[in-house]
């Protein structure tokens, strides 16, 4: 059997144009696709600016339940007199975290929430959390008057501008129900209370606080950590204020420049247990003192 040329010809052009009509359809399909995933991406981004807006708005209104609650439940004295304890746990101060006697950090709670927001990689928060190493933003003028009109005065609202960031997740999460954190403080101190700090249940997404610690211990720690004093024995009452402070033992008179914090129970979170804040209150001990520790025995600070 012959085929004349121009049969041959119409036949392959046929062909041909059947190729470019696929080809021209799964472009299109291609193209139609990857228009619905910008379209998707747009979305989202708009659901991602939203979701900020409601965070930013939601933390107004933490700060001003917390402001409120603390107003009520704090008389001015206890203000007066809280404002001239000092603190010798705090990071800006010199106070680091002794990594090596202190629980790891609980990855599972950073691991859920970057699922959550899809993150690739994220850390939990580090043990020096705890030494108030982040502040919120400066308030804006319409949140201070608001503050003004809560608090007593108009510096005690620009101070409160200047917290440490405890919103809701930012504290230290350690696996379980039992945990500790040795404090190395900027100076040797004759410890005379110690204060505790969680977030309200009014403020807690998941409505609960059983995160929190319970039972906890307090005790002075020598260098090497292998004599430790015992400094007090108390229970964190989530049903009280965020803030709580304890009173430790006083008659010791003795000076230590590590503080251990040993929790020996949560409310109920049989996955991990979040500290928000630790706070040391003393008197420096005699500068004179011959047991005055060198520079060089200073822990190293946490590099997460």
């Amino acid at each position: 059997m012959t085929f004349s040329i121009p049969r041959l010809l119409a036949r392959a052009l046929v062909s041909l144009q059947r190729h470019l009509l696929k080809a021209c359809l799964s472009t299109l399909n291609s193209l139609a696709l990857l228009r619905q995933q910008v379209h998707d991406m747009q979305l989202l981004r708009e659901q991602v600016a939203h979701l900020s807006t409601e965070i930013s708005s939601a933390k107004k209104v933490m700060l001003r339940l917390e402001v409120q609650q603390l107003k009520e439940a704090m008389p001015e004295t206890m203000h007066k007199d809280y404002a001239q304890t000092a603190d010798w746990a705090l990071k800006s101060s010199g106070a680091t975290i002794d990594i090596r006697r202190t629980s790891k950090s609980y990855e599972g709670v950073a691991h859920g929430l970057c699922r959550a927001l899809w993150l690739l990689y994220c850390a939990a928060n580090p043990p020096d959390t705890i030494l108030q190493p982040h502040t919120i933003d400066p308030c804006a003028s319409d949140d201070v008057l608001l503050l003004a009109s809560l608090t007593p005065s108009p510096f005690t609202a620009v101070a409160l501008c200047f917290q440490p960031d405890v919103s809701p997740g930012q504290c230290w999460p350690f696996q379980g129900s039992q945990g500790q954190v040795v404090i190395w403080l900027p100076a040797r101190i004759q410890p005379t209370a110690i204060t505790v700090q969680h977030i309200y249940k009014a403020v807690s997404p998941s409505g609960t606080v059983s995160s929190a610690p319970r039972d906890f211990t307090v005790s002075g720690v020598d260098e090497e950590g292998e004599e430790e004093t015992l400094l007090g024995t108390f229970t964190y009452d989530v049903g009280k204020e965020a803030l709580q402070t304890f009173p430790l033992k006083e008659e010791l008179s003795r000076a230590f420049q590590y503080i251990k914090l040993f929790v020996q129970s949560n409310w109920g979170n049989p996955e991990y247990t979040c500290i928000y804040r630790v706070q040391v209150h003393g008197k420096v001990a005699s500068q004179t003192s011959s047991q005055e520790p060198r520079d060089s025995l200073r822990p190293l600070l946490n590099k997460n």
